[in-house]
This record gives structure tokens, sequence and C-alpha cells, in this order.
């Protein structure tokens, strides 16, 4: 039994796997009710293309919020880098075009980023009226510069950019969905094996004792938020690449989809933990929603209620798994007949 019981533990230690449960409860519940359409590899297809703007947005706010900070300009980011990538390829006759446009959205985003990072960390501007006043004013300027009008880049669909950013592998996998997971890989090494990541945990869970412990919070600041300015930009260039199209408010329908995959993966909000592969499946459970819900006959207006509920389960399981309650979970599952077990180990710290 205790066997049984130290096995549990371990299982619910490793990150993210709590939510990829919840992810595949929610997926089995959909087969369950929905086979015609979960039966069909379409559907998961469908939720690689989709998913990784949202995704990407999501992993790097995963680290935002790991140190105790908030940006809300992303959606105005993901436009901005968009209206820089189709202006330069619409505008500009050469085979280059797409690669500098690419290049230069990048960098766009790269500005936002630094001027957040300087206003939150140089001027003391608490970050979510810092990046909330950014996000108004590069959306205003990217409606300014489009004119309000979309871009068409139909074209895109010819060059090589759109078959390796956005392009199917074996015609069938979506190839943002790839750039998506080998990102996740790549913050989760950031994060958790490296002298950056480490700085960030412990700027998050208190910039003061970081400080004094000889990190430079103020560059760490600045830094990370211009990583986060590159990440948006890279979640735009996906978005508009796959679309064949640029519109000036694009984006702005991700905030609460994103903020939602990072606090449903595990990432505290008051900063110093953070899941990068909790922030994967829970970007997948926020993706998978509409479209499931919608596919069991039920009207999507229930979506909402759904997503919240689904919300609250997966942040009640990382919680007490964070605090060790793990006592709680097996006494559960013994009363629902899961297993057996004796007084002298249900309660498990």
């Amino acid at each position: 039994m205790k066997s049984q019981n130290s096995f549990l533990k371990f299982l619910l230690r490793i990150e993210g796997l709590p939510v990829l449960g919840v992810l595949l409860i929610l997926l089995l519940v959909f087969l369950i009710t929905a086979p015609d359409v979960f039966t069909h590899y379409l559907i998961y297809m469908s939720f690689l293309q989709t998913v990784p703007p949202q995704l990407v947005l999501a992993l790097g706010l995963t680290l935002i919020i790991t140190a105790g900070e908030m940006d809300l300009s992303f959606p105005a980011v993901v436009a901005l880098s968009g209206f820089v990538f189709s202006w330069f390829f619409k505008h500009w006759d050469s085979p280059f075009s797409p690669w500098v446009g690419f290049i230069l959205a990048l960098g766009a985003g790269a500005l936002v980023g630094y001027l957040n990072g300087f206003l939150v960390a140089r001027l003391r501007v608490p970050s979510i009226m810092a990046t909330l006043a950014s996000q108004f004013f590069w959306y205003g300027i990217t409606i300014l510069l489009a004119g309000g009008l979309q871009v068409d880049i139909g074209k895109v669909e010819d060059t090589p950019i759109h078959a390796i950013f956005t392009g199917r592998l074996f015609n069938i996998i979506p190839a943002q969905a790839l750039w998506s997971f080998g990102l996740a890989i790549l913050l989760w090494f950031i994060l958790n094996r490296h002298v950056f990541g480490e700085a960030i945990m412990f700027i998050g869970d208190n910039p003061n004792v970081a400080q004094v412990m000889g990190i430079n919070v103020e560059a760490a600041k600045i830094k990370l938020f211009t990583l986060m300015g590159v990440i948006s930009a890279f979640a735009g260039l996906l978005l508009t690449i796959e679309i064949n199209v640029f519109f000036p408010t694009q984006g702005s329908g991700f905030m609460l989809g994103v903020m939602a995959a990072v606090f449903i993966g595990g990432t505290l909000i008051s900063g110093g933990q953070g899941s990068v592969f909790g922030t994967l499946f829970g970007a997948y459970i926020i993706g998978s929603l509409q479209a499931g819900v919608v596919a069991t006959g039920v009207t999507s207006y229930w979506v909402q209620s759904v997503m919240g509920l689904i919300m609250v389960l997966a942040v009640v399981i990382n919680v007490l798994i964070g605090e060790g309650r793990m006592g709680e979970i097996t006494s559960a599952f013994s009363r629902w007949g899961l297993f057996k077990s004796s007084n002298s180990d249900t309660q498990l710290r």
C-alpha cells in the first residue's frame, strides 16, 4: 500500500502530469459523447493547427508570471508583427521580402518588449499598468499604419517561409505545432536548467532577496519582457502566415484563453513557480473545449461555463499538489474505491 501511495505521489509531482490527466479525461468525454468527430484524426490535426499561436503566447507569459509580473500587451504585438510582415511582403518585390519582413516583425516585438521592460524595471511602473497602456498604444499604432484595413498576402503560400513555419509535415502534421513544441522544450530548459531561469524564479519569489544574492533584477526583467515581445511576435507571424491575411485586430481575442492556459497549467499567479509543460497541456485544454462542446451537440453558450469548471478543477489539483496535501487526494480515491488504504498511510505529506 505504501508503495502505491509513493508511486502516486511520484506521478503527481511530474511537471504537467495532472494537467495532462485533465486533458485526457476531457478528450475521453468528447470521444464518448461525440464519437463521429473525435474518432477521426482530422479533429486532432485541427487542434495542432489552431492552438499553436495561443500556446506560444502562453509559454512566454508563463515566464513573465513566474517572475511575479504580468504582460497584457501581447495581443497588440500579435497585430503589430502581423502588419510588419504583411506590409513588407506586399510592398517590397523581392525574393527576400518574406524573410526581411519576418526578421523585422520579430524586431518590432523585441522593441515593444524592451520598452515594457524599461517601464517596469527602470521606471518602476507596475507591469499590469505599463503593459495595458502598451496594448492600447500599439494597437492604435497598428490600426493607424494599416489604415484600418486588412492586408491580403495569399501569395505567401508559394514561398518557403510558409512551408517551413505553417506547412504540413508528411502532408498531415501542421508545422506550427512542431515549432510550438520545440519552443516549449527550449523554455523548459531555460526555466529549469539555466541561470536565467533560476533568476526568474528567485525574482518571482522575492526580488529583494534575489538582489541580495547578486541577481541583477533590473536587467533580468528587461531581458524577460524583451523575450516575451519576440515570442509574441513569433505567435503573430504563425497566425498571419497560416491564414494568409493580416487584419488590424488580430490577437484581440487571445487574452483570456492564454491566461487561462497558464493558470490551468499550474503557474502560480504570485510568482516563483512556473510550469512550462503544464501550460502546454493547458493550452490544448482551452483549445479543444469549444470544438468539443459544440461537437457533443450542446449549445456553444456552455463553452464558457465548462471552461470555468475545468479551470477550477485543474487549479485545485495543482494547489493540492503544490502544498503537499496528498492525503486529501488519496483519501478521496479511497472513498471512491479506486484503491484501499489503511489508517497508517492515508495521511501522506
